[in-house]
């Protein structure tokens, strides 16, 4: 077995458990002690648990932390290239759309250089860069002005004023995490702020998020789930989430990463 199938076994069971010792895996993946510790290093390192003596745990986020884009883009970048996809595919030309900040919605803008017809709206200096990079003539990108966040998002009094007089057909909403209590939320209270001004300039909702943020809390709550018109998630989110997710938001995608790419994948990093 590959280490990175071993991996993700056990990132599957300290999902499903909250956590796991390290001789039920060397029992269960039939390994040595040590290849498990590498395993759990490896994983660590990455973000994805958080060793304890004799095992490993979820990871606790606290509800103010609030990584960098870089550190962000680290993650799940197979995932967030599969969702993008996914995304990309309700975008229709000619149509007025919003991108808000975030790894995932950066992919997303890699997928939709080419629809032609786009107005974009974004608060994004990362999601901007990669529409200029590559501009359209028929393509026009308004870029809100603000404070700016870890996440590179412009946020405050600008960009929420910015926001308040547009009128968007779809926006593609990055979140820090979604709850079924707590809705979709974020860290930072003032990103929170400008990311429901985007909401309510939308006519259509669609979020774009992971499966590690299922039962991930921010601090401030951006939007109910059942505001969520089309959540795209990824293959690795469980049934019971699946369940609970598709019983609250208008509709489920969930994003295959094995579908065919005949462009390639670009990378979450871009801008």
């Amino acid at each position: 077995m590959l280490a990175a199938q071993r991996q993700a076994l056990i990132l599957e069971q300290v999902r499903r458990s909250g956590g796991v010792r390290v001789t039920e895996l060397v029992e269960s993946l039939d390994v040595s002690d040590m290849t498990v510790r590498r395993d759990l290093d490896a994983l660590e390192a990455r973000g994805l648990l958080r060793k304890v003596h004799g095992g490993a745990v979820a990871p606790h986020r606290h509800s103010t932390e609030e990584p960098g884009f870089e550190a962000n883009a680290a993650r799940q970048e197979a995932e967030k290239q599969a969702i993008a996809r996914a995304a990309a595919r309700l975008i229709e030309p000619n149509s007025a759309i919003g991108l808000s900040a975030g790894t995932t919605t950066c992919a997303v803008a890699h997928r939709l250089r080419d629809v032609p017809g786009l107005t974009v709206v974004t608060n994004c200096l990362r999601v901007a860069d990669v529409f200029h990079r590559t501009p359209r003539t028929d393509q026009t990108v308004v870029l809100t002005g603000g404070f700016r966040t870890p996440s590179d998002a412009l946020v405050g009094p600008l960009a929420v004023s910015a926001l308040r007089s547009l009128h968007l057909d779809t926006l593609v909403l990055g979140v820090h995490g979604m709850d079924a209590h707590a809705g979709l939320t974020t860290p930072n209270m003032m990103e929170g702020e400008t990311d429901r001004a985007l909401v309510a300039a939308a006519r259509k909702l669609v979020v774009v998020a992971d499966r590690t943020k299922w039962k991930t809390v921010g601090l401030c709550t951006i939007a109910p789930l059942e505001r969520c018109d089309v959540l795209v998630t990824d293959a690795g989110m469980d049934g019971d989430a699946r369940q609970r997710l598709s019983e609250q938001v208008g509709g489920l995608v969930v994003a295959e990463e094995a579908e065919e790419d005949v462009d390639g994948p670009p990378s979450p990093h871009g801008g």
